[in-house]
């Protein structure tokens, strides 16, 4: 797998577009477009393992350990497990119907699949 294709798997698992990641990575919005041809400097390649929350060597392939070392990862919560797992679910203090969430999740999906 190239550093591109991990980069792209990574950021469709945590629900990021390439561009937007980008952006965060304080990078040009299409700039990791153009790695699918050519490598990147390794401060561009750490600037978007830290916005991903992986280490670099992940995305380069030298290891399957996703996770960097580092005290200050995100952490990933999985919305539709958190709906899930919880037999009431609250916003701003108000319970939300079982039937609302069922639309909340159609609209999700709508949107990340819009993204890829």
């Amino acid at each position: 797998m190239t550093l591109f294709e991990r980069i792209k798997e990574t950021a469709k698992e945590r629900g990021i577009s390439l561009t937007a990641l980008s952006v965060e990575s304080g990078l040009g919005e299409k700039t990791i477009y153009k790695w699918k041809d050519k490598e990147p400097s390794a401060n561009r390649i750490k600037a978007v393992a830290d916005t991903l929350g992986v280490s670099v060597d992940y995305l380069l392939g030298n290891t399957d350990e996703m996770h960097s070392n580092k005290k200050d990862d995100k952490k990933i919560a999985d919305l539709k497990d958190i709906m899930n797992e919880f037999e009431i679910v609250q916003f701003d203090g108000k319970t939300i119907p079982e039937e609302d969430l069922l639309v909340i999740e159609r609209i999700i999906k709508g949107l990340i699949d819009d993204q890829y």
